[in-house]
């Protein structure tokens, strides 16, 4: 079963006095639920605008993208929080904890949005944590741990909804090799032990080698599709 879908999508930005500046040339895309994606493509070539309409943070210009068979190119601003509350999970190379929350709160959080019971809300970040690798260190705050364990922090905080779909743009980019590498293990236990369905924005061989399906863009196109992992 496809989890997302992309048929035909342009993204266009506009500069002032209406300079077109495109972004995405045609896309045509099928994401199946359980995979591993990377996507790859030298700097400016649409990798972010790519994960920023999969992830319903944007819009397409034109054509369709689906979600679980929803047209959200179709729906209002209200539906679309809601999917990206619920389904997605976002992992980013700035981690962005608060500060003035311990890790337990980080994690906790989301789940506040939702209306989640403080007990509950509590016994699933703890959990969340323990699976991260964390368990000691939940009630430290984010200024008292390494970049390594903020970035995994954040990886425990994207699953607090039990997403479907997992998104991570440039998750090492801040991070020496062998910590990215202990990064890169999480998505990859999360992806065959959960079953979850991650795509990872990178421009480092060394992550998009962990994928199961390598997508190159150049210039806002797909230019090769090939297996890896």
């Amino acid at each position: 079963m496809h989890i997302v879908k992309l048929v035909n999508v342009y993204k266009d930005y506009f500069l002032e006095g209406d300079v077109r500046v495109p972004a995405l040339r045609g896309i045509d895309l099928t994401i199946e639920q359980g995979e591993f994606i990377a996507i790859t493509g030298p700097s400016g070539s649409g990798k972010s605008t790519l994960m920023h309409i999969i992830g319903c943070l944007d819009r397409p210009t034109r054509g369709k993208v689906y979600f679980k068979n929803k047209n959200v190119a179709q729906l209002d601003d209200n539906a679309l929080s809601k999917i990206r509350r619920q389904e997605i999970g976002f992992v980013f190379q700035q981690f962005n904890l608060i500060p003035t929350l311990n890790l337990l709160e980080n994690v906790a959080l989301p789940l506040l949005f939702d209306g989640i019971p403080r007990k509950e809300r509590i016994r699933r970040a703890a959990e969340l944590l323990r699976m991260v690798g964390l368990e000691k260190r939940m009630f430290h705050k984010p200024n008292e741990i390494s970049g390594g364990e903020m970035q995994r922090t954040a990886i425990a905080r994207a699953l607090a909804n039990n997403p479907s779909l997992l998104l991570a743009d440039e998750p090492t980019g801040n991070l020496d090799s062998k910590t990215g590498k202990q990064i890169m293990d999480i998505f990859k236990k999360i992806n065959e032990d959960y079953g979850k369905t991650i795509i990872v924005v990178t421009h480092e061989k060394a992550v998009s080698d962990y994928a199961r399906r390598k997508i190159y863009l150049k210039d806002g196109k797909i230019i090769s599709i090939k297996k890896g992992g």
